[in-house]
């Protein structure tokens, strides 16, 4: 198992890679000075029902990362098949399917691919499932949801 030493540096090397070769529409920093509580941001991918929409996440690194995933969750309220009311996100590589090989960088962009990709077959909001394939319908819901948590109007 690894100290949280080790672990601290392994959260600075991915901090670093991630401010030198960013990834377009994420990032994630830490919240203060608690290398172990991050503050990510995702955009929307360009082409879905998310384009042009901003998301904060709280990612909470667990004592033995990288061999247990971190927590991650929405701070935005996000109107989305596999996110709870609570900004929970049902994503495999969140739980039984995480390795060590994954790291801060691949996470963000899955769960911004999750975002235009949904797993219906397992979802958090059954009701955000349910419409998902009227996407006329489903954006109108959810610029109204991100309208109300954010204040920004799309």
């Amino acid at each position: 198992m690894a100290d949280s030493h080790s672990v601290a540096k392994r959260l600075q090397s991915e901090l670093m890679n991630l401010m030198v070769s960013a990834s377009p529409g994420v990032s994630a920093f830490p919240e203060g000075d608690n290398i172990f509580n991050w503050i990510g941001t995702i955009k929307g991918a360009p082409g879905t029902v998310y384009d042009n929409l901003d998301f904060k996440l709280k990612l909470t690194f667990p004592t033995d990362y990288p061999f247990k995933p971190p927590v991650v969750k929405f701070e935005t309220s996000c109107f989305h098949p596999n996110v709870d009311q609570n900004g929970n996100i049902c994503l495999d590589i969140l739980k039984d399917k995480w390795t060590p090989i994954y790291n801060v960088r691949t996470l963000l962009i899955s769960i911004q691919s999750l975002l235009g990709e949904p797993n219906n077959e397992s979802p958090f909001n059954t009701y955000a499932a349910s419409i998902w394939e009227n996407q006329e319908e489903f954006k109108k819901v959810l610029l109204k949801k991100y309208q109300e948590a954010t204040g920004i109007t799309i």
